[in-house]
């Protein structure tokens, strides 16, 4: 008889303590803060690139190349571009140190210094607050060997 008087008045009190309704807690301004935010947060930057891939033709092997990427920030929020690696160490890309606000440009130079032979294709993975987070650049050239003739020209 006593376990059952204790589950009803157990039963009584948490029913009673829920009287308060929920949706009047319910801060307003805490709603319209967390909307901004979630507004601002789908405002990303988009990097838009003149060319992603270039081809240097023909060069002398040892010469160094270089080519300079421009692109656009054509998004709604500032672009920083965090980190540009070469899928070698013959190849070193040179990143924005400051954001590029919307509708601005910027500049990624890449130097090539001319290893290896015959034809060589590398790659320069971007990374920055994109959407997809990385975008990737090539570079293209015939290296032509030291010690051999000039190839003719593609």
């Amino acid at each position: 008889m006593k376990k059952v008087l204790l589950i009803l008045t157990i039963a009584a009190i948490s029913f009673t303590s829920c009287k308060d309704n929920a949706a009047n807690k319910v801060n307003s301004d805490n709603v319209a803060k967390a909307e901004q935010r979630d507004e601002a947060a789908k405002q990303l930057p988009v990097m838009q690139f003149e060319e992603t891939e270039f081809d240097f033709g023909n060069i002398p092997q040892g010469q160094t190349v270089e080519k300079v990427f421009k692109f656009k920030n054509t998004g709604d929020a500032p672009l920083v571009v965090t980190d540009a690696k070469s899928s070698c160490g013959c190849t070193i890309p040179q990143k924005p140190e400051a954001p590029v606000a919307p509708g601005e440009t910027g500049e990624i130079l890449v130097k090539y210094n001319g290893s290896g032979r015959n034809a060589v294709t590398k790659t320069v993975t971007i990374t920055a607050n994109t959407e997809k987070g990385t975008e990737q650049l090539r570079i293209k050239a015939f290296v032509e060997p030291k010690d051999a003739p000039a190839q003719p020209k593609a």
